[in-house]
């Protein structure tokens, strides 16, 4: 029998338990007849100031993944979609595709990653030279330039917000990210990314991208538009983005 509010698809999340905003982000760009239904990994040492510490988060990340996933499956979802990013870019471009692989072989269900819906808004504005804003430490931004940069994209720049715990990602402010997304449209760049779940900018990328001229493609409307049009969801989402409003 079809679910009864969600007729469409049911999408599984894994989210980490510290994360605040992608949770409603999701929520707010809903469709009819598609709900969302999250599983979170549990982050019991939620500190990641240097390198050290975000890596100690990922290792959180690496063990209690499989079983956020196995929880999720028991309402029977028909698709996966990552809430977190920092994980989908590590390792680069092989990294992705070891995750993507490692979620599928536990679910079976296709997967939305906030790095290949990053990749698809790329290809799709035609853009080759980017400018990045990320909350994360140095590795992370190592981590995401490499992504970038082997699928064949020019990183003008990176920014990194070097948050000090997971659940302070949420607490930047919008003036931070206002004045990070401008600096980095100093340089000669056709995009700009965000990355990092936690870090709320669907609205203001949507409002930047009148302002600025050019694509700001926030990370979890990015992710949302991944998994509505890979299972033939087209309707149009207002308020998130060109991505969600006009493709």
């Amino acid at each position: 029998m079809t679910d009864a509010l969600g007729w469409r698809r049911k999408f599984g999340v894994i989210a980490p338990s510290t994360n605040t905003i992608v949770e409603p982000d999701f929520s707010r760009m809903g469709v009819p007849g598609v709900t969302s239904h999250f599983s979170r990994i549990h982050i019991r040492d939620q500190n990641m100031a240097g390198d050290a510490g975000m890596e100690r988060l990922l290792e959180q990340i690496r063990d209690e993944i499989g079983a956020a996933c196995e929880r999720v499956l028991t309402c029977e979802p028909d698709y996966m979609v990552m809430g977190m990013s920092a994980e989908t870019f590590w390792g680069g471009v092989a990294g992705n595709k070891e995750f993507v692989k490692q979620i599928h072989d536990i679910t079976g269900l296709r997967v939305a990653t906030g790095a290949e819906a990053c990749e698809r808004a790329l290809h799709l504005y035609g853009a080759r030279r980017i400018g990045i804003v990320t909350p994360y430490q140095p590795v992370g931004d190592a981590n995401v330039e490499r992504f970038f940069t082997e699928l064949g994209f020019e990183v003008d720049r990176i920014i990194g917000l070097r948050c000090p715990t997971a659940v302070s990602i949420a607490h930047v402010p919008e003036k931070d990210l206002r004045e990070a997304l401008q600096e980095l449209t100093r340089g000669e760049v056709d995009a700009l990314v965000q990355c990092g779940t936690n870090l709320s900018m669907v609205r203001l990328a949507d409002e930047a991208e009148r302002w600025l001229g050019l694509p700001v493609i926030a990370i979890n409307a990015a992710t949302w538009w991944m998994a509505l049009r890979d299972n033939g969801v087209h309707d149009r989402v207002y308020g998130a983005g060109a991505l969600l409003r006009e493709h």
